[in-house]
């Protein structure tokens, strides 16, 4: 079976070669950590035969902030330990390297025997942690039959997913066998990931570990804008970020109204991918609003207009500048965002119709009144609504927040079954010797 699988997995990279190619050239991300996605160990990883090692696998930022958190405390409840972080993207990478080092991060190969055994034979780690439900099943089994134990944490079985797992059911059961232990975030997941193949044994709710996330330094660039309002007298400040393609013109319309009557109100505007910045550019200089880059920032407060944030990494932070905070990928049907990073902040938030990725948060900020589902024809109309009223814009910032402080201790909990499993790691490792 695991050859078959090679095989197709070889055959629709040679088919979609062409597009890669294509990527590769117009965008560097494609180029970053080519050779170490291919089986090129870095050489600033370390030979793992004199160190006990952790590896922790997050795909992108979403599921390295989630499990930022928990890579600390690990290196706190392990420190004879060595934690290495892999993402798969360029932007996960870019962020991993900034909170834990280069020398412990690199780029997840791909899932082919060849590129698997080079990370194994040099880190050999005792503990594989992987972020969310990344189902590489050669890298599980080669994993496994190193003799680490391997963990899925913060699993998720999203209702887009679920429908095609269980129709492959019966090779997902063989595939996920090498996992020692499932950490669902809720029971419904639980339930899921049973109901895909996995053993209900191994199966556990920790909950969710985005509830955990800690409030990241500030970086300067808060302050600063924070500063330039005040001195201009800007305000409201939106901050709408991790948009897509076909909900910057919304939100552009929506703006143009909101300043008819709040002639100081200013937008932050935060596209999910870097790769469209110039897009989103091109469109603002179609339209009549005035505009500034983050990157060119000149200091002034855009008041009346538009600041784009062309950066990676700092919108979290820039949430707590919010009057009031949409979140993306909700306008269009692509899944929504993480409404948890305006929520820290007491930030009253404001999300599209289009929420499935993060059904069980939006559900529960809703059931306590504590988010805004808004259809793209109202999104003006409630963006004024809530600006005209201070006490219910503060109350439903408020809700929020106490929701999210209401369901922390998912990290704790993870780390307590990890330590289970790894105490048994160690325990099976000494009776073989």
């Amino acid at each position: 079976m695991y050859g078959l699988y090679s095989v197709l997995l070889a055959f629709g990279l040679l088919l979609s070669l062409p597009y890669w190619l294509v990527q590769w050239l117009r965008h560097d991300k494609y180029r970053a950590g080519l050779r170490e996605r291919f089986g090129r160990v870095p050489a600033r990883l370390p030979d793992g035969s004199a160190l006990r090692v952790l590896w922790v696998h997050a795909v992108s930022v979403g599921e390295l902030l989630a499990v930022s958190g928990l890579i600390v405390e690990l290196k706190r409840a392990f420190p004879q330990h060595r934690v290495f972080i892999s993402t798969t993207t360029a932007t996960g990478q870019t962020l991993a390297q900034a909170r834990f080092g280069r020398d412990s991060v690199f780029y997840f190969p791909l899932d082919f025997a060849f590129a698997i055994r080079p990370y194994l034979r040099r880190l050999r780690p005792e503990l594989v942690v992987i972020a969310e439900t990344e189902f590489w099943p050669n890298f599980l089994r080669l994993a496994h039959d190193g003799g680490a134990r391997l963990a899925i944490v913060n699993a998720r079985i999203s209702d887009r997913s679920f429908p095609g797992y269980r129709r492959w059911r019966q090779v997902l059961r063989r595939l996920l066998t090498p996992i020692d232990l499932f950490l669902a975030q809720t029971e419904e997941d639980r339930q899921r990931l049973i109901k895909i193949g996995a053993d209900a044994d191994r199966v556990q709710v920790s909950g969710n570990l985005k509830f955990d996330v800690a409030v990241p330094p500030d970086p300067p660039i808060v302050e600063s804008l924070r500063n330039a309002f005040q001195r201009a007298g800007a305000g409201p400040v939106l901050v709408c970020g991790s948009t897509v393609d076909g909900e910057e013109k919304m939100l552009l319309d929506a703006f143009a109204t909101i300043t008819a009557s709040h002639s100081h109100a200013t937008l932050i505007l935060a596209p999910r991918h870097p790769e469209r910045f110039g897009e989103v550019v091109q469109l603002l200089e179609k339209s009549a609003i005035a505009f500034q880059l983050r990157s060119a920032w000149n200091g002034e407060a855009p008041v009346g207009g538009v600041l784009l944030l062309d950066s990676v990494g700092e919108l979290a932070c820039i949430y707590g500048l919010a009057t009031l905070a949409f979140v993306g990928g909700s306008l269009v049907p692509r899944g929504g965002h993480n409404i948890l990073e305006p929520a820290r902040y007491g930030v009253p938030i404001l999300v599209g119709p289009h929420t499935e990725n993060f059904r069980d948060i939006i559900n529960l900020f809703r059931g306590n009144n504590a988010v805004r589902v808004v259809a793209p024809s109202e999104l003006a109309t409630t963006f004024l609504e809530l600006l005209s009223n201070d006490d219910e814009r503060k109350s439903l910032g408020a809700r929020g927040s106490e929701t999210l402080r209401a369901h922390s201790g998912a990290t704790q909990a993870t780390l307590r079954a990890l330590n289970t499993l790894l105490g048994s790691s160690s325990r099976s490792a000494s009776q073989s010797r």
